[in-house]
This record gives C-alpha cells, sequence and structure tokens, in this order.
C-alpha cells in the first residue's frame, strides 16, 4: 500500500521535511544558515533540483520545481522527483515525511506527493524476507491551496491504483477467475458499488458465446462481474460504461504461446483490474456520476474441449466468428461485454485490454493505442487527461476498409487479420459490437514493467485508473 496522505496546517519541528519551491529565493527564513543558503544556490545554478539536509534526527530536503514551460512536462518531471525522494527516504529508514508547499503551488505539490506515493508501492504478499520494505508510511502536506478534498481524491486515485497493481501482480495459483470475482465483489462492496456475479450458468441463458468458448479449454469456470456506482444525483444523464478484459492466464489456448511469450500472461487482466481500481476511487472520492464496470473474466487454456483454429462461436449479440486463432481471444470476451453494455444506452463506453503485441510493436510502453468510433470529443478529452497524468494516448484510425481483414467464408466476422495493423485490426473487430460512442484502448505496453520505471514502479503499473477518474472528474466538472 501507498503511504497515507494527510492534510496539516503546521509544520511540527523535527518532522523529516520537504520543502518544495520554485527557486531558493522563496524558501522561508529560519530553516538555513546562511553557508547553506549559499550553497543551495550554487546548486541551483548548477541546475541540481534536489538538495538533501542532515539534521542527525531528522532530514530537511529541498525540492525545486522543474523549470519546464509544458506544464504536463513539469507535473510528470515533479511525479518522477517525488519517486527520487521517496526512495532516499526509504534508504534513511524514515517513517514519516511532511511537506511544505512554500510557493503554494496545487499541480506541483499533488504531482510530488502522487510520484512518491505510487513510487513506494511494493508488492511483498510472497517474500519471507521482509527485509527490503519500505518505511515510509505517513506524507503530510502543509499548503496555502492544497485542501482536505484534494488530499482525499489523491488518497481514493492511489487506492485505487494500488488495488489494481495488487490483482495484476498476483500470480494465475492465486488469482483465478473466481478469486478475482471475489477480490473485485469484496473491495466494491465496501466502496458502495453494486455487484452481480453472472456464474456460467447465467452466462449460458445470456448466449455469451465468445466468453463460453474461450473457457472451454479450462477447468475453471468463467464469470461476468458487473459494477455499478450510482450515486444519488448523478451529472451525467445516461452512465458512462467501463469495459475490462479480464483473462487471468493466458497460455494462447491450443494456439499455445511458445517461450517467453507466456512469462508475463497472469497481467493479461490488467484492463479489467483497472476498471475495477477506477470505480473504487470514484466510488470512494464520492464523485457525482454513474459509472457501470463490465468485466468478463476466464482464463485460456489448451484442454480437451478447448476451441480450436476453424471453430464458429455465437456471440451474445447473434452474431457468428470463425476462430482463426485461439491466442486472438480477448476480442472475444470483450465483444461479449461491448454487446451486453448496449442495455444501459451509454453515454459512452470505454475498454481498457491488454490486446495486443502489435500495439506495444507500434508504440512500445510509452503509450496507450487509442481508437474511437462516434466519440470524437470524448477522445479528445480523454487524450488530454492523459497527458495531465502522463498515461498518455496515441490515437489509431478505425477506417472502414480495415474492416475487410476480418470478412470470413463461413460467418459473420473472423477473429483475427493478417500480419498487419493487428492492433488495428482487433479495434476493429470490437467495434462491430458496438452502436454507441466507444473508446478501446489497448494498454498492453505500459500495464506491466519488468524493470523500475521511476514511480511506475517494477510490475503492475497500474495504468488507466489515474486516466479514468481524470477524464471523469472533466466531464462532471
Amino acid at each position: 500500500m501507498h503511504p497515507r496522505i494527510i492534510a496539516q496546517t503546521g509544520i511540527t519541528h523535527g518532522d523529516n521535511l520537504i520543502l518544495l519551491a520554485e527557486s531558493p529565493k522563496t524558501l522561508p527564513a529560519g530553516f538555513f544558515s546562511d553557508p547553506e543558503i549559499r550553497f543551495i544556490g550554487d546548486r541551483h545554478k548548477q541546475k541540481v533540483e534536489m538538495i538533501p539536509f542532515n539534521r542527525l534526527d531528522h532530514w530537511v530536503v529541498v525540492q525545486f520545481i522543474p523549470a519546464e514551460k509544458d506544464r504536463n512536462q513539469r507535473w510528470e518531471k515533479c511525479r518522477t522527483a517525488g519517486d527520487k525522494i521517496q526512495s532516499f527516504l526509504n534508504r534513511h529508514q524514515a517513517t514519516r515525511v511532511a511537506l511544505f508547499d512554500v510557493d503554494s503551488k496545487n499541480d506541483e505539490s499533488m504531482a510530488l506527493l502522487e510520484g512518491m506515493a505510487m513510487g513506494c508501492y511494493q508488492f511483498l504478499k510472497y517474500k519471507t524476507d521482509k527485509e527490503d520494505a519500505n518505511t515510509l508510511k505517513e506524507i503530510g502536506i502543509f499548503s496555502g491551496t492544497v485542501t482536505k478534498k484534494n488530499v482525499a481524491e489523491l488518497n481514493a486515485v492511489l487506492n485505487g491504483v494500488d488495488f489494481t497493481r495488487n490483482l495484476v501482480n498476483e500470480p494465475n495459483s492465486y488469482l483465478t477467475a473466481a478469486m478475482f470475482a471475489k477480490e473485485i465483489e469484496s473491495s466494491a462492496v465496501k466502496a458502495g458499488i453494486a455487484v452481480e456475479v453472472l456464474s456460467k450458468k447465467k452466462l449460458e441463458a445470456l448466449q455469451m458465446g465468445g466468453l463460453l468458448g474461450v473457457n472451454k479449454g479450462s477447468h475453471e469456470p468463467p464469470f461476468f462481474i458487473i459494477l455499478e456506482y450510482k450515486p444519488g444525483k448523478p451529472k451525467n444523464p445516461k452512465p458512462i460504461v467501463l469495459v475490462g478484459k479480464g483473462i487471468v492466464y493466458d497460455t494462447g489456448g491450443m494456439d499455445l504461446k511458445t517461450g517467453s511469450h507466456m512469462e508475463n500472461m497472469k497481467t493479461d487482466m490488467a484492463g479489467g483490474a483497472a476498471v475495477a481500481g477506477a470505480m473504487l476511487a470514484v466510488a470512494t472520492a464520492k464523485l457525482p456520476v454513474h459509472i457501470v464496470g463490465l468485466i468478463p473474466a476466464t482464463d485460456n487454456w489448451p484442454g480437451p474441449l478447448a476451441i480450436v483454429s476453424g471453430d464458429i462461436l455465437k456471440m451474445h449479440n447473434g452474431m457468428t466468428v470463425e476462430v482463426i486463432n485461439t491466442d486472438a481471444e480477448g476480442r472475444l470476451i470483450l465483444a461479449d461485454a461491448l454487446s451486453y453494455a448496449k442495455r444501459y444506452d451509454p453515454l459512452l463506453t470505454i475498454d481498457l485490454a491488454t490486446l495486443t503485441g502489435s500495439a506495444v510493436r507500434a508504440i512500445g510502453k510509452r503509450a496507450i493505442a487509442g481508437m474511437q468510433s462516434d466519440a470524437g470529443q470524448a477522445f479528445e478529452q480523454l487524450r488530454a487527461s492523459g497527458f495531465d497524468v502522463y498515461e498518455r494516448i496515441v490515437e489509431l484510425p478505425l477506417w472502414d476498409d480495415y474492416g475487410e481483414e476480418l470478412k470470413s467464408k463461413i460467418a459473420d466476422l473472423k477473429n483475427l487479420g493478417g500480419p498487419e495493423a493487428g492492433a488495428i485490426i482487433a479495434g476493429k473487430f470490437l467495434q462491430k459490437f458496438t452502436s454507441y460512442p466507444y473508446i478501446h484502448l489497448d494498454i498492453a505496453g505500459p500495464s506491466f514493467f519488468d524493470k523500475r520505471d521511476s514511480y511506475r514502479g517494477q510490475g503492475a503499473s497500474g495504468v488507466g485508473v489515474r486516466l479514468l477518474v481524470k477524464f471523469i472528474k472533466g466531464i462532471i466538472n
């Protein structure tokens, strides 16, 4: 879990302290001697932004706001600075620190706090030796502009990110589809979210052929998780529907993955986890928005009853799909969920999925591949939110002629196109199951890092949660 963040009304003598300032000239009097002030000035001229002072029983850290004109770049540099500070404090076994927002820079202070808190995250559940556990448990913020509401909302978002990262980091030996549903239901109910988990029998009655088909090779049953948060006076007349891919482990099915391609396939439910985490954040922060989450959950195994190439599946909306490759399974379960979403007459539907290697090859791990259908304005708002939180989106087209790749001679659609434009073809497939404003986000790249990536850490990044919450706050404000 991240350190608890609290608003405070002053600075306590002897506390570990961070002074966030624009320049040496704005540092308050009384904290440093004249030689120290000269030292700070010299270091600042050398473009050193973090300057720690050892007071024997506590640390005082001067952190200068990065001199960056672009606000998104400046905020991101504050996050990465926050990660460096938390690493420094944890190395020195600090348990608490206070951030003094010297120049009342709300956005920069919040970004620094976000980077510190996210950088502190660790997944140590299966570690028998906890010697490397972080010691920092609480961060206070003293500011003329940061309010208790700001702090409460930040804690809510960070809790959602933690929840998502925990789920994605769990091994499949623990996180079966049943346990995935149980973990989400338990946390959602506590947050005031209505939950319904549909079992295999109900899925059969609904004719969710995509989800049932992918599950055929498994010894574990599938589930369809429905979350709904509807406060008394929501500001959106129709709900926003979030759909998340919940493949708790992907072997590729009968088209078995080879070599290292299966190494991190426990993370193939990162989209579903992000939907759950975002809804937890929204509900905990009590944002006045009606929001629905749909998460189809199963694993994808090569069992004796598993679907094979050439099989035909009848989907929830009645369309038939020819299975070309069983490793293109995520789009099959998402298609059923997107079809189910129609019953809510959504204002907008957004899906998140670790869907294609093609997206990673195209734009790497620094961005999300995004596509939209009849949702141009919403997409631009979402993209702006992505730059604000630095979960950036690169738009790929959903032109009609890409659909030619999906034509089947024996069914309505194929589940796979040719060797080119794989991320777009996957998005085009999903679009076939929508009839409302729709945005598709392929998060395969930034959802998981093999090596530490600043405050995103090593392992699950929790990508999507901050993006969705920022976007939703923008819509309702």
